[in-house]
Order: structure tokens, then sequence, then C-alpha cells
């Protein structure tokens, strides 16, 4: 649920998950908890021991569906007791896509975490670059950022309104929340482009020149044949010969 905006970037509310607590390390029970449309997690870090849990594949789905998945905040609910975690890795069947497994990385309040955030371009119809059949090129369409775990963005914005051909949208121009950098601190790096557009153009085919020789050697009718002495004739010079 996003509940504001900061300069170019949203921040959203911390969504919950109910999660069950699960027995670790018995392939029987992971299979029959899949089968019934669970899916088995495992929470770590933030100083504590691993907890192995398992969320219905449905919400999971829905919460992975709806993009910057590993950027959002939860408040995962298990056994009455509350974690603050950001999704990890997850995997997924090769063939179905079906969830599989996802890992959890717990968070303390004071703990800062390096997050991908996605990149959101507003404005392209007002873009003069566009109008005039330019093509905007993203250079990044996710910006790593290192941030505190509760002021964690979900969208990073850019007004790409008033740029023309040759134009570029650099990290500079984004607004970020205090506390909130990007990783990349040694440079102010490009996000996109406004490049120009690319024009096919076609190759017009070109006549062959015609040869003095066809390929089959074949004669061509205003020429001559070379004279090497036809056949029934005497060549030059041996008529010479007889007469002497």
């Amino acid at each position: 649920m996003l509940v504001g905006e900061e300069g170019g970037v949203t921040m959203a509310d911390v969504a919950e998950l109910q999660a069950d607590r699960r027995e670790a390390g018995r392939k029987g029970a992971v299979r029959e908890m899949r089968r019934i449309g669970r899916v088995p997690c495992i929470v770590y870090g933030g100083g504590e021991e691993a907890v192995a849990i398992s969320i219905e594949e449905a919400v999971l789905a829905q919460e992975r569906g709806k993009g910057g998945f590993f950027s959002r905040l939860y408040t995962l609910v298990v056994d009455g007791k509350t974690y603050r975690v950001l999704a990890r890795e997850v995997q997924v069947h090769p063939v179905t896509e079906s969830l599989i497994h996802v890992d959890f990385l717990r968070l303390r309040t004071d703990s800062r975490v390096n997050v991908d955030v996605p990149m959101v371009f507003r404005n392209e119809e007002e873009c003069p670059g566009l109008k005039r059949g330019g093509v905007l090129n993203i250079v990044r369409r996710t910006i790593e950022l290192v941030c505190s775990a509760d002021a964690i963005p979900t969208l990073i914005e850019a007004d790409i309104g008033e740029l023309d051909i040759g134009d570029s949208v650099k990290i500079s121009a984004v607004d970020l929340p205090e506390g909130v950098h990007p990783v990349i601190t040694d440079r102010d790096f490009t996000i996109a482009t406004v490049a120009a557009p690319t024009v096919m153009v076609e190759e017009e085919e070109t006549e062959e020149e015609e040869a003095e020789v066809g390929e089959d050697g074949e004669l061509l009718d205003d020429e001559t044949p070379p004279t090497e002495g036809a056949e029934g004739e005497t060549k030059p010079g041996a008529e010479e010969g007889n007469q002497n």
C-alpha cells in the first residue's frame, strides 16, 4: 500500500504476512506442504537462529506479482511473534513457475540494507525528444540503494517531461530521502537517455553490369569470334611455308 511520496521516491507501508512454523529437514513433510498449497520458507539473520516456516502459496504469488518483491518490507507473524523481514531469494518451478521456496532476511530496527528499487519514468507523453521520434533508452531499470530497514523505497521516479534528443537523466537529478543513497557513489551515473531515432536504410539493389562474356562462356551477339584458324581454312603463314 502506497502511503506517500518524498521527492522522486515512493514510500510504502509495511505489509503483513501470516506464517506457520514447520519442522525443517523432512522431505516428505515439505512435499505434503506444497501439495496443500503452502510454500516452505526460512527466516534467517538478525542475530537469531533460523526459523523454518510455511506461507500460503496464493498470498506469496500475489505479493510477488506486484513487482518490487525484494524491496518490499514485510511484518511476518509466526505463532504470535513478529519479524521484520525482506525477501532475499525465491526458487520457482522451471516449468510451472510456481513458488518452491522463499528465503526471508530478518531485520533489526537499526539495520541498514541494500535493496534494488525499480525506476519509473513520468511525463513520457510530454517529452519533446520522444515527440520528435526519439527513443527512451533505459540504462538502469533498478537502482541499488542503501537505506534504513524502516525507510525502504518501493519506487524511484524520474521526470523526463523536458528532455530532448541527446539529453539524459542522471542519479543526481533524483531527490532521495534523507539517509538513502545509491550504492555507487563515485560517479554521477546515467539512468536513461533520449536517443535519436534509428532509421533503417534499405540497401538499393545494384544492377549487374553486362559481362562481355557470359558465365557459360557464351559470346555476345555483337562480338566477333577470335581467329585461330577455322576448320577448312589455311592458317596465316602456312601458305607461305608451302610455297617455299
